[in-house]
């Protein structure tokens, strides 16, 4: 049995605008079924300030749970909290130094983010075998103090992202069509 070649075999690279076209209808496919500008600006907003907690790791784990328990539309979500790691990295310092100002003086100190540097660039691994029982409740000291900034500031900031988003999905012509009865 011989296979004969399709009209147009030798024509298999598809350019990249194609490619990029197909990719943003899947996406736009999967992000307007059927939802509201207002819920899909409330899945948005949740991803987003789920993805900036300030323990790396957690976020994604917290999209998919949140999103099956409010039945949220898991691609945006996901979306979201990924387009949101950057600003997870750079908020852990700013979360924990707020996060140590709203703690009481007993949670006092946490990391000495200066000491903590010059000991990881000189020596880490004596750091870590010195006194690696003080250092990880440190970090997790550290971590628990900016979880606490975070919650502080994860319901405003989720309120003023959706009722901004919803103005901004309204605006899109593919939910504009969308009813908003949720």
């Amino acid at each position: 049995m011989q296979r004969v070649p399709a009209a147009g075999h030798n024509r298999v690279v598809m350019r990249i605008s194609d490619l990029r076209a197909a990719a943003v209808g899947r996406l736009r496919a999967c992000l307007v079924q059927g939802i509201s500008p207002r819920r899909l600006a409330f899945t948005v907003s949740i991803g987003f300030v789920l993805g900036c907690i300030p323990v790396v790791g957690v976020p994604t784990a917290l999209c998919v749970v949140l999103a099956l328990v409010l039945r949220l539309n898991q691609p945006a979500i996901q979306a979201a909290n990924y387009a949101a790691m950057p600003f997870q990295v750079a908020l852990i310092i700013p979360f924990a130094r707020l996060g140590g100002k709203l703690t009481p003086a007993g949670w006092q100190p946490a990391l000495n983010l200066t000491t903590l540097a010059s000991a990881l660039i000189h020596s880490p691994a004596r750091m870590m075998l010195h006194s690696s029982a003080s250092f990880l409740g440190q970090l997790g000291l550290f971590a628990l103090q900016a979880l606490v900034a975070w919650l502080l500031l994860a319901i405003p900031v989720v309120l003023l992202l959706t009722l901004a988003l919803t103005k901004v999905f309204r605006r899109v012509p593919a939910l504009a069509t969308v009813p908003t009865a949720d």
